[in-house]
């Protein structure tokens, strides 16, 4: 194998090319016949090439025999034969009244290949660069791909990288390229500072945007890297959550980023200015449309109605439901534009909305591109416009959020043409596919369950459908669980979710003598009913087995062992009114859950719950504050088995540990009955009805809050209480109502991979058969 040799350019080359053009400027001076500084040459030769014609590299020097030439065009034509890239060398010549262009071209690539890449791999790599094996190798192209993969390893975080391009020379005129990479340190982002804000805290400004802080964890995870169209995003997100509580002239001047060298981090700072916070005034509606009244849309402006701060959003959801009910009565190209007047004297806003008859274009054609491997159904679908339709700016723009939403892409861009005629328009939609599948491999632990370990596979647009499909395998010593799920979100391309679960449970937890097995098949479909409002059917098949019931078990979970086929079918009603998924702070969100059993199989009963949970908060949302009221009733006409019972502790009760509330069999030895007078029993036996309200406040720790810990306050009161069977080993159970009360402090740590809870709680009031916990460590969100 050939010596490597580094990149050169053409210093050398140039400089014969000048020298030439010199010999020109003097031969110039003495060539009778000729205007003053040109000459010309009877013919034009060529000489050392091998694999281009000389006839292609005369058309690309541009210079005619006969033709009247200047030194400048001389050096013109040299630049255009170096700008093909196809030669190392380029000389010219004047000899004897010819012009002789003597070229060496480049050599051929035989490979190219990467080395010190760890983070990008050689796939990625070849797809950034635009050099090829078996093309013409330039030292110019070398070096622009080069500076590609520098910009690819800046845009995964890492600004410190560096790369030099290498050949290796070959016989017959042939290379390998060889791409050296030190990759460097990832550029973590190690502090975003916010400018100008008075009313919402650094701390919860972060909480907004994307780009987050490096932390402890961040080199382990790899959170925190600096991405510069992230920063772009986190300017909209900004603007959004402003405008959302009254702030309508907010603006960010500016987002910067400097980077610190011997840190290797980056400073991001906004500059912003809030503004004034404004409410709600008179709110009307005003039309321009022939024959079209708007008292038919004033039933719609009720959710503004009444003051209340001022809530962009709100005001985007009334411009739809405007369009939509104006849409149905025919009129397909209104245009609805909010007019808003603010009022400084008392910090209002009046919203006129405006019906006037848009322009009559359609939708000629929508043309996806860049889906390599998503299907074009996929994106299509996220528009509620197909062609033929009426154009629709505001229909536009939302399903460009739609399709970002998706997380299918790194990029989505949506732009629009005049198609074959101005009253047809053309729509282009244009994305770059990203990775959708992940592995993940975990752990987690718990005061009470111990360590448990994860694997799970997940797709979230199998075979480019959109669809989603996931196996997840979770053990531990108390417990295994296999789930496989698969998902369909738009059946037959609408707004109807289909899917099915697969799943297997097997339980042997410490605190009981006995086993569970869980193995069950779960068909769903769920559609919305209301904007907010969602519903969710499905049908269960089941076995569930209590098997291995030791001999000090309760006489109750004797009298269930066995195997029973469970048939239920169900509902889940979902109401959500929050103001975010993610980071509530206002709202609620009702969910109820039906299931009927009896279709069939071996087991009838009736089983209901529901929750409802409120959040407000205080201190321009620095202290959040939630409310969740859960309940849960269960009847059966030939009496109930633990796995069908409500159980609570643990997370659902803190300050009790899990199954360490409600009716328990509970007898020392000698006081047990026979035949377990020689044994003591100890088994918690679930209850037919469950009611916990739980109440929780969170907010910042100081200087903390910049590394994503945060403090909280919390109280749960509640009761699990009722069985059908309550003579057990200790004789009468006591199944009764016992409210139970406990508190207690948490401290919240946001980490990469998840965020974690560590709650300190002690029992208030309890029964002294009860299991508390007073310490106990989670994977949850602050709610």
């Amino acid at each position: 194998m050939g010596q490597r040799q580094g990149m050169r350019r053409f210093g050398p080359t140039i400089g014969r090319a000048v020298a030439a053009a010199i010999f020109l400027v003097l031969l110039l001076m003495d060539s009778p016949g000729q205007a003053q500084g040109t000459a010309s040459f009877s013919r034009i030769d060529v000489a050392g090439n091998q694999r281009i014609e000389a006839d292609t590299i005369r058309v690309f020097a541009g210079i005619e025999p006969g033709q009247a030439v200047t030194p400048e065009e001389l050096n013109r034509a040299v630049r255009r034969l170096f700008d093909t890239g196809l030669f190392e060398t380029v000389e010219v010549m004047p000899e004897a009244g010819r012009l002789v262009i003597t070229v060496v071209e480049n050599p051929s690539i035989n490979q190219i290949a990467f080395e010190g890449n760890r983070s990008l791999d050689d796939e990625n790599l070849g797809m950034v660069i635009e050099l090829r094996s078996r093309r013409a190798f330039s030292v110019a192209a070398a070096e622009a791909d080069a500076q590609r993969i520098i910009e690819a390893y800046r845009a995964s975080g890492r600004f410190g990288a560096e790369v030099t391009p290498v050949i290796i020379r070959l016989p017959d005129h042939r290379v390998d390229l060889v791409f050296e990479v030190v990759e460097g340190r990832p550029t973590r982002v190690q502090r975003v500072n916010f400018i100008g804000n008075q009313v919402f805290s650094d701390g919860r400004l972060r909480r907004v945007i994307e780009t987050s802080q490096a932390n402890l964890l961040s080199g382990i995870f790899g959170a925190g890297s600096y991405d510069q169209d992230r920063i772009e995003v986190d300017r909209e997100l900004l603007r959004q959550f402003y405008l959302e509580r009254g702030y309508i002239d907010f603006s960010v001047r500016s987002a910067t980023s400097e980077i610190a060298r011997e840190r290797n981090a980056f400073f991001v700072t906004f500059t912003v200015t809030e503004g004034q916070r404004y409410n709600l005034g008179e709110i009307a509606v005003a039309s321009s449309v022939p024959g079209l009244d708007p008292a038919e849309f004033e039933p719609l402006l009720a959710p503004a109605l009444g003051g209340g701060v001022y809530n962009a959003r709100l005001v985007e959801r009334i411009v739809e439901r405007i369009s939509f009910q104006a849409g149905q009565e025919g009129y397909a190209f209104l245009e609805v534009r909010p007019r808003v007047v603010k009022n400084a004297a008392d910090l209002t806003v009046d919203i006129v909305f405006e019906l006037v008859e848009g322009d009559r274009v359609f939708i000629e054609r929508i043309d996806i591109t860049g889906n390599t491997r998503t299907l074009d159904r996929v994106i299509r679908r996220q528009f509620r416009v197909v062609e033929g339709d009426a154009f629709n700016t505001r229909e536009l723009r939302n399903a460009e959020n739609r399709i970002r939403a998706l997380d299918y892409f790194t990029t989505v861009a949506v732009d629009v043409r005049e198609g074959s005629a101005p009253s047809r328009a053309l729509i282009g939609v244009a994305v770059e596919e990203q990775p959708t599948g992940s592995l993940s491999l975990g752990g987690s632990f718990s005061s009470s369950e111990g360590a448990a370990a994860q694997i799970s596979i997940t797709e979230r647009n199998f075979l480019g459908r959109g669809q989603t499909v996931s196996l997840a395998l979770t053990a531990s010593t108390q417990f295994t669980n296999v789930d496989f799920t698969f998902l369909e979100p738009a059946l037959f391309d609408r707004d109807l979710l289909g899917g099915f679960q697969i799943y297997f449970l097997d339980r042997n937890f410490e605190e009981t003598a006995y086993k569970t097995r869980n193995i069950g098949f779960v068909p769903r479909v769920g559609f919305p009913i209301s904007e907010n409002g969602r519903l969710t059917l499905r049908y269960t098949i089941s076995q569930d087995e209590i098997y291995d019931v030791e001999f000090d078990s309760s006489d109750i979970i004797k009298a269930e062992e066995g195997t029973l086929i469970t048939s239920a079918v169900g509902g889940t009603y979902v109401f959500d009114r929050r103001n975010s998924p993610v980071d509530p702070t206002a709202g609620f969100i009702l969910t109820l859950t039906q299931e009927f059993a009896g279709l069939g199989g071996d087991t009838t009963y009736s089983k209901t719950s529901g929750i409802a949970r409120a959040f407000t908060s205080l201190f321009d949302e620095d202290v959040v504050l939630s409310a969740a009221l859960e309940g849960g009733a269960l009847f059966a006409n030939d009496g109930t088995t633990v796995t069908q019972r409500f159980i609570t502790g643990g997370d659902a009760f803190r300050g009790f540990a899990r199954n360490g509330v409600g009716p328990r069999d509970i007898c020392d030895r000698g006081d047990c009955r026979e035949p377990q007078e020689d044994v003591k029993v100890d088994d918690p036996l679930g209850g037919n009805f469950l009611s916990v309200l739980r109440l929780d406040a969170s907010f910042p720790l100081g200087p903390l809050e910049q590394y994503g810990i945060y403090g909280g306050v919390f109280s749960d009161i509640g009761s699990l209480w009722g069985l059908d069977e309550t003579f057990g080993s200790m004789g009468e159970v006591d199944d009764e109502f016992y409210l139970r009360a406990t508190a207690g402090l948490s401290l919240f740590v946001e980490t990469p991979f998840a965020p974690l809870r560590f709650n300190f709680a002690r029992a208030i009031r309890k029964r002294d058969f009860d299991e508390t916990e007073n310490f106990r460590f989670t994977v949850a969100t602050r709610f």
